[in-house]
Protein backbone atom coordinates (compact mmCIF):
# COMPACT_ATOMS: atom_id res chain seq x y z
CA UNK A 1 0.00 0.00 0.00
CA UNK A 2 2.82 2.53 0.26
CA UNK A 3 3.97 5.41 2.31
CA UNK A 4 0.75 7.33 4.36
CA UNK A 5 0.58 10.06 2.02
CA UNK A 6 -0.40 7.73 -1.12
CA UNK A 7 -2.93 6.42 1.17
CA UNK A 8 -6.73 6.56 -0.38
CA UNK A 9 -9.11 8.07 1.98
CA UNK A 10 -10.78 5.04 2.34
CA UNK A 11 -7.94 3.00 2.70
CA UNK A 12 -6.64 5.08 5.65
CA UNK A 13 -10.47 4.85 7.30
CA UNK A 14 -9.99 1.37 7.26
CA UNK A 15 -6.68 1.18 8.89
CA UNK A 16 -8.28 3.66 11.30
CA UNK A 17 -11.33 1.50 11.93
CA UNK A 18 -9.10 -1.66 12.21
CA UNK A 19 -6.99 -0.16 15.28
CA UNK A 20 -10.54 1.23 17.07
CA UNK A 21 -11.48 -1.96 16.85
CA UNK A 22 -8.66 -3.54 18.43
CA UNK A 23 -8.98 -1.11 20.78
CA UNK A 24 -12.35 -1.51 21.96
CA UNK A 25 -11.86 -5.34 21.99
CA UNK A 26 -9.35 -4.97 24.85
CA UNK A 27 -12.36 -3.89 27.12
CA UNK A 28 -14.08 -7.24 26.45
CA UNK A 29 -14.25 -10.74 27.54
CA UNK A 30 -11.67 -12.53 25.62
CA UNK A 31 -13.96 -14.65 24.27
CA UNK A 32 -16.07 -11.83 22.26
CA UNK A 33 -12.81 -11.82 19.80
CA UNK A 34 -14.09 -15.28 17.93
CA UNK A 35 -17.45 -13.32 17.15
CA UNK A 36 -15.92 -10.47 16.06
CA UNK A 37 -13.54 -12.39 13.99
CA UNK A 38 -15.78 -14.47 12.55
CA UNK A 39 -18.33 -11.77 11.25
CA UNK A 40 -15.27 -9.50 9.70
CA UNK A 41 -16.11 -11.21 6.05
CA UNK A 42 -20.00 -10.30 6.31
CA UNK A 43 -19.79 -6.66 8.27
CA UNK A 44 -18.27 -3.36 7.88
CA UNK A 45 -15.32 -2.15 10.26
CA UNK A 46 -17.87 0.56 10.90
CA UNK A 47 -20.75 -2.07 11.93
CA UNK A 48 -18.17 -4.27 13.90
CA UNK A 49 -17.34 -1.16 15.98
CA UNK A 50 -21.09 -0.24 16.30
CA UNK A 51 -21.15 -3.55 17.59
CA UNK A 52 -18.47 -3.65 19.96
CA UNK A 53 -19.25 -0.51 21.88
CA UNK A 54 -23.21 -2.51 22.02
CA UNK A 55 -21.76 -5.58 23.34
CA UNK A 56 -20.25 -3.96 26.35
CA UNK A 57 -22.69 -1.58 26.92
CA UNK A 58 -24.60 -5.26 27.79
CA UNK A 59 -21.39 -6.38 29.86
CA UNK A 60 -21.72 -3.41 31.79
CA UNK A 61 -25.10 -3.84 32.71
CA UNK A 62 -24.33 -6.87 34.15
CA UNK A 63 -21.73 -5.47 36.44
CA UNK A 64 -23.90 -2.88 37.31
CA UNK A 65 -27.29 -4.39 38.03
CA UNK A 66 -27.04 -7.95 38.31
CA UNK A 67 -26.62 -9.04 41.71
CA UNK A 68 -24.23 -12.38 40.45
CA UNK A 69 -22.05 -10.19 38.51
CA UNK A 70 -21.90 -7.11 40.89
CA UNK A 71 -17.85 -8.11 41.67
CA UNK A 72 -17.32 -9.10 38.65
CA UNK A 73 -14.77 -7.26 36.71
CA UNK A 74 -14.75 -7.40 32.26
CA UNK A 75 -12.29 -10.26 31.73
CA UNK A 76 -13.95 -12.69 34.22
CA UNK A 77 -17.13 -13.63 31.78
CA UNK A 78 -17.01 -16.69 30.34
CA UNK A 79 -19.33 -18.35 27.76
CA UNK A 80 -20.91 -20.41 30.84
CA UNK A 81 -22.49 -16.71 32.05
CA UNK A 82 -23.90 -16.35 28.63
CA UNK A 83 -25.53 -19.61 29.12
CA UNK A 84 -26.60 -18.76 32.35
CA UNK A 85 -28.58 -15.92 31.74
CA UNK A 86 -32.27 -16.52 31.15
CA UNK A 87 -34.72 -14.06 29.10
CA UNK A 88 -36.50 -11.99 31.70
CA UNK A 89 -32.51 -10.98 32.34
CA UNK A 90 -32.32 -10.19 28.34
CA UNK A 91 -36.00 -8.50 29.07
CA UNK A 92 -34.22 -6.21 31.95
CA UNK A 93 -31.75 -4.96 29.42
CA UNK A 94 -34.09 -4.16 27.01
CA UNK A 95 -35.59 -2.05 29.71
CA UNK A 96 -32.12 -0.53 31.10
CA UNK A 97 -31.43 0.42 27.43
CA UNK A 98 -34.58 3.16 27.42
CA UNK A 99 -32.24 5.21 29.74
CA UNK A 100 -28.85 4.47 31.14
CA UNK A 101 -25.32 6.31 32.49
CA UNK A 102 -22.39 6.24 30.71
CA UNK A 103 -19.43 7.72 31.89
CA UNK A 104 -21.87 10.57 34.07
CA UNK A 105 -23.72 11.17 30.60
CA UNK A 106 -27.53 10.18 30.65
CA UNK A 107 -27.82 7.76 27.75
CA UNK A 108 -31.32 7.32 25.78
CA UNK A 109 -32.59 4.90 23.36
CA UNK A 110 -34.67 5.92 20.04
CA UNK A 111 -36.42 2.73 19.14
CA UNK A 112 -33.91 2.39 16.27
CA UNK A 113 -31.18 2.63 18.90
CA UNK A 114 -33.09 -0.04 20.60
CA UNK A 115 -33.32 -2.40 18.13
CA UNK A 116 -29.66 -1.44 16.65
CA UNK A 117 -28.18 -2.90 20.24
CA UNK A 118 -30.90 -5.91 20.88
CA UNK A 119 -29.88 -6.92 17.63
CA UNK A 120 -26.42 -6.99 17.98
CA UNK A 121 -27.02 -9.05 21.17
CA UNK A 122 -28.91 -11.34 19.72
CA UNK A 123 -25.93 -11.79 16.41
CA UNK A 124 -23.46 -12.42 19.18
CA UNK A 125 -25.54 -15.14 21.38
CA UNK A 126 -26.10 -16.80 17.62
CA UNK A 127 -23.25 -17.06 16.95
CA UNK A 128 -21.87 -18.93 19.73
CA UNK A 129 -24.95 -21.06 19.90
CA UNK A 130 -24.57 -21.75 16.33
CA UNK A 131 -21.43 -23.26 17.02
CA UNK A 132 -22.25 -25.11 20.09
CA UNK A 133 -20.26 -23.00 22.49
CA UNK A 134 -23.62 -22.57 24.67
CA UNK A 135 -26.45 -25.26 25.12
CA UNK A 136 -29.11 -21.91 25.47
CA UNK A 137 -30.03 -18.88 23.29
CA UNK A 138 -32.00 -16.41 25.71
CA UNK A 139 -32.40 -13.97 22.98
CA UNK A 140 -34.62 -16.17 20.64
CA UNK A 141 -37.34 -16.14 23.58
CA UNK A 142 -37.81 -12.26 23.64
CA UNK A 143 -39.35 -10.24 21.34
CA UNK A 144 -37.50 -7.61 19.73
CA UNK A 145 -38.52 -4.06 20.14
CA UNK A 146 -41.29 -2.81 17.48
CA UNK A 147 -39.99 -0.37 14.93
CA UNK A 148 -42.58 1.70 13.84
CA UNK A 149 -42.36 3.69 10.68
CA UNK A 150 -41.78 7.51 10.25
CA UNK A 151 -42.34 9.58 7.62
CA UNK A 152 -39.72 10.43 5.18
CA UNK A 153 -38.12 14.12 5.44
CA UNK A 154 -36.96 15.41 2.33
CA UNK A 155 -36.85 18.96 0.79
CA UNK A 156 -39.15 19.71 -1.87
CA UNK A 157 -38.32 20.54 -5.26
CA UNK A 158 -39.03 24.83 -4.27
CA UNK A 159 -37.47 24.09 -1.27
CA UNK A 160 -33.97 22.63 -3.24
CA UNK A 161 -34.22 25.93 -5.46
CA UNK A 162 -33.87 28.02 -2.44
CA UNK A 163 -31.37 26.19 -0.74
CA UNK A 164 -29.00 26.33 -3.68
CA UNK A 165 -29.85 30.01 -4.09
CA UNK A 166 -28.97 30.77 -0.66
CA UNK A 167 -25.85 29.16 -0.92
CA UNK A 168 -25.17 31.38 -4.25
CA UNK A 169 -26.73 35.05 -2.84
CA UNK A 170 -26.82 34.47 0.78
CA UNK A 171 -23.44 36.68 1.12
CA UNK A 172 -25.28 39.56 -0.79
CA UNK A 173 -26.20 41.02 2.29
CA UNK A 174 -23.24 40.18 4.54
CA UNK A 175 -20.31 42.23 5.35
CA UNK A 176 -16.81 42.20 6.47
CA UNK A 177 -15.14 39.28 7.88
CA UNK A 178 -18.53 37.30 7.77
CA UNK A 179 -19.09 38.03 3.58
CA UNK A 180 -15.15 37.24 2.91
CA UNK A 181 -16.14 33.73 5.10
CA UNK A 182 -19.51 33.45 2.85
CA UNK A 183 -17.43 34.16 -0.02
CA UNK A 184 -14.30 31.43 0.50
CA UNK A 185 -16.78 28.48 1.33
CA UNK A 186 -19.80 29.53 -1.58
CA UNK A 187 -18.73 27.33 -4.13
CA UNK A 188 -17.33 24.73 -2.46
CA UNK A 189 -20.28 24.27 -0.37
CA UNK A 190 -22.30 24.95 -3.82
CA UNK A 191 -20.82 22.05 -5.10
CA UNK A 192 -21.79 19.87 -2.18
CA UNK A 193 -24.79 20.56 -2.19
CA UNK A 194 -25.34 20.35 -5.85
CA UNK A 195 -23.51 16.80 -6.30
CA UNK A 196 -25.94 15.78 -2.78
CA UNK A 197 -29.19 16.67 -4.69
CA UNK A 198 -28.11 15.36 -7.78
CA UNK A 199 -26.30 12.23 -7.41
CA UNK A 200 -28.18 10.73 -3.86
CA UNK A 201 -24.54 9.67 -2.62
CA UNK A 202 -23.64 9.18 0.95
CA UNK A 203 -22.29 11.82 2.78
CA UNK A 204 -19.35 9.31 3.92
CA UNK A 205 -18.80 8.76 -0.42
CA UNK A 206 -18.52 12.52 -0.58
CA UNK A 207 -15.97 13.23 1.46
CA UNK A 208 -14.27 10.00 0.66
CA UNK A 209 -13.95 11.80 -3.13
CA UNK A 210 -10.42 12.31 -4.59
CA UNK A 211 -9.95 15.00 -7.79
CA UNK A 212 -9.34 11.71 -10.08
CA UNK A 213 -12.24 10.40 -9.05
CA UNK A 214 -14.53 13.11 -11.39
CA UNK A 215 -14.76 12.61 -14.68
CA UNK A 216 -16.31 15.46 -17.23
CA UNK A 217 -15.85 13.21 -20.37
CA UNK A 218 -18.56 10.85 -19.00
CA UNK A 219 -20.35 12.88 -16.50
CA UNK A 220 -19.27 10.44 -14.03
CA UNK A 221 -17.88 10.42 -10.23
CA UNK A 222 -16.51 6.66 -8.82
CA UNK A 223 -17.35 5.97 -5.63
CA UNK A 224 -16.61 3.92 -3.17
CA UNK A 225 -20.00 2.34 -1.73
CA UNK A 226 -20.82 0.83 2.09
CA UNK A 227 -19.33 -2.21 1.54
CA UNK A 228 -15.95 -1.40 -0.03
CA UNK A 229 -17.57 -1.48 -3.41
CA UNK A 230 -16.49 1.06 -6.25
CA UNK A 231 -19.20 1.91 -8.66
CA UNK A 232 -19.41 5.15 -11.11
CA UNK A 233 -22.05 7.12 -10.75
CA UNK A 234 -23.46 9.61 -13.29
CA UNK A 235 -24.55 13.60 -12.95
CA UNK A 236 -26.12 16.07 -15.07
CA UNK A 237 -25.08 19.36 -16.03
CA UNK A 238 -26.00 21.76 -13.15
CA UNK A 239 -23.82 19.36 -11.33
CA UNK A 240 -20.97 19.39 -13.62
CA UNK A 241 -21.50 23.14 -13.44
CA UNK A 242 -21.04 23.23 -9.92
CA UNK A 243 -18.45 20.76 -9.66
CA UNK A 244 -16.31 23.17 -12.08
CA UNK A 245 -16.96 25.99 -11.08
CA UNK A 246 -15.52 25.31 -7.61
CA UNK A 247 -12.79 22.74 -9.03
CA UNK A 248 -11.13 25.59 -11.25
CA UNK A 249 -11.49 28.56 -8.68
CA UNK A 250 -11.50 27.75 -4.79
CA UNK A 251 -10.07 24.24 -5.03
CA UNK A 252 -7.14 25.18 -8.02
CA UNK A 253 -6.21 28.63 -5.79
CA UNK A 254 -6.14 26.28 -2.34
CA UNK A 255 -2.71 24.38 -1.32
CA UNK A 256 -3.40 21.31 0.36
CA UNK A 257 -1.86 20.52 3.46
CA UNK A 258 0.61 17.15 2.98
CA UNK A 259 -1.59 14.40 2.69
CA UNK A 260 -4.52 15.83 1.45
CA UNK A 261 -3.14 16.39 -1.95
CA UNK A 262 -6.04 13.94 -3.75
CA UNK A 263 -8.82 15.65 -1.88
CA UNK A 264 -11.75 16.91 -4.01
CA UNK A 265 -13.00 18.94 -1.03
CA UNK A 266 -11.20 20.89 1.14
CA UNK A 267 -11.98 22.78 4.27
CA UNK A 268 -10.51 25.90 5.34
CA UNK A 269 -7.60 24.57 6.95
CA UNK A 270 -6.48 22.96 3.60
CA UNK A 271 -7.71 19.24 4.67
CA UNK A 272 -10.10 16.97 3.20
CA UNK A 273 -13.39 17.60 4.51
CA UNK A 274 -14.67 14.98 7.06
CA UNK A 275 -18.33 13.59 7.82
CA UNK A 276 -18.88 16.25 10.45
CA UNK A 277 -17.65 19.21 8.85
CA UNK A 278 -20.47 18.64 5.67
CA UNK A 279 -23.26 17.57 8.28
CA UNK A 280 -22.40 20.96 9.96
CA UNK A 281 -22.51 23.05 6.85
CA UNK A 282 -26.07 21.23 5.26
CA UNK A 283 -27.58 22.70 8.91
CA UNK A 284 -25.85 25.40 9.04
CA UNK A 285 -28.22 26.03 5.53
CA UNK A 286 -30.92 24.07 5.50
CA UNK A 287 -31.90 25.86 8.71
CA UNK A 288 -32.26 29.57 7.26
CA UNK A 289 -34.04 27.61 4.39
CA UNK A 290 -36.81 24.97 6.43
CA UNK A 291 -36.15 25.92 10.10
CA UNK A 292 -38.91 23.24 10.43
CA UNK A 293 -37.08 20.39 8.91
CA UNK A 294 -34.19 19.05 10.30
CA UNK A 295 -32.13 18.43 7.29
CA UNK A 296 -29.26 16.52 7.18
CA UNK A 297 -26.80 14.78 4.34
CA UNK A 298 -28.61 11.42 4.47
CA UNK A 299 -32.20 13.59 3.97
CA UNK A 300 -30.50 15.21 0.86
CA UNK A 301 -30.08 11.78 -0.53
CA UNK A 302 -33.75 10.51 0.31
CA UNK A 303 -34.56 14.00 -1.94
CA UNK A 304 -32.89 12.65 -4.88
CA UNK A 305 -34.41 8.87 -4.16
CA UNK A 306 -37.74 10.52 -3.97
CA UNK A 307 -37.68 12.62 -7.19
CA UNK A 308 -36.13 9.85 -9.15
CA UNK A 309 -38.77 7.56 -8.05
CA UNK A 310 -41.20 10.27 -9.55
CA UNK A 311 -39.71 10.72 -12.33
CA UNK A 312 -38.89 7.84 -13.24
CA UNK A 313 -41.25 5.24 -11.49
CA UNK A 314 -38.13 2.46 -11.81
CA UNK A 315 -37.54 1.15 -8.23
CA UNK A 316 -34.48 -0.98 -9.25
CA UNK A 317 -33.03 1.80 -10.63
CA UNK A 318 -33.22 4.50 -7.55
CA UNK A 319 -31.66 1.12 -6.05
CA UNK A 320 -28.95 1.05 -7.86
CA UNK A 321 -28.04 4.54 -8.07
CA UNK A 322 -28.25 4.57 -4.84
CA UNK A 323 -25.91 1.56 -3.81
CA UNK A 324 -28.79 0.02 -1.95
CA UNK A 325 -27.95 -4.02 -1.98
CA UNK A 326 -31.42 -5.26 -1.65
CA UNK A 327 -34.24 -3.36 -3.61
CA UNK A 328 -37.02 -4.36 -0.54
CA UNK A 329 -34.87 -1.23 1.26
CA UNK A 330 -35.54 1.10 -0.95
CA UNK A 331 -39.16 0.15 -1.85
CA UNK A 332 -39.67 0.69 1.93
CA UNK A 333 -38.45 4.27 1.63
CA UNK A 334 -39.61 5.20 -1.88
CA UNK A 335 -42.47 3.39 -3.44
CA UNK A 336 -45.04 4.44 -0.54
CA UNK A 337 -44.43 8.01 -1.83
CA UNK A 338 -46.10 7.44 -5.29
CA UNK A 339 -49.62 9.37 -3.65
CA UNK A 340 -50.71 9.94 -7.29
CA UNK A 341 -50.92 6.44 -8.56
CA UNK A 342 -52.64 6.12 -4.77
CA UNK A 343 -54.93 8.82 -5.33
CA UNK A 344 -55.92 6.68 -8.68
CA UNK A 345 -57.35 4.31 -6.72
CA UNK A 346 -60.15 6.58 -5.31
CA UNK A 347 -61.89 5.94 -9.16
CA UNK A 348 -60.20 2.98 -10.11
CA UNK A 349 -63.20 0.90 -8.95
CA UNK A 350 -66.52 1.66 -9.33
CA UNK A 351 -69.38 0.35 -6.79
CA UNK A 352 -72.61 0.81 -9.19
CA UNK A 353 -72.44 1.88 -12.23
CA UNK A 354 -74.09 5.34 -13.01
Amino acid sequence: MGTTDTKTYHEQKYIDNTLRLRSILKTLPAFARDYFRAIEPTTSARTRISYAYDIRVFFHFLMEKNPVYKDYTIDQFSLSDLERLEPVDIEEYQEYLKVYHSDDRQITNTEKGLARKMSALRSFYGYFYKRQAISKNPTLLVDMPKLHEKAIIRLDTDEVAKLLDYVDHGGDDLTGQRRAYFEKTKTRDLAILTLMLGTGIRVSECVGLDIQDVDFKNNGIKVTRKGGNEMVVYFGDEVEQALKSYLYTTRKTTLPLPGHENALFLSTQRKRMGVQAVENMVRKYARRITPNKKITPHKLRSTYGTSLYKETGDIYLVADVLGHKDVNTTKKHYAAIDENRRKKAADAVRLREI
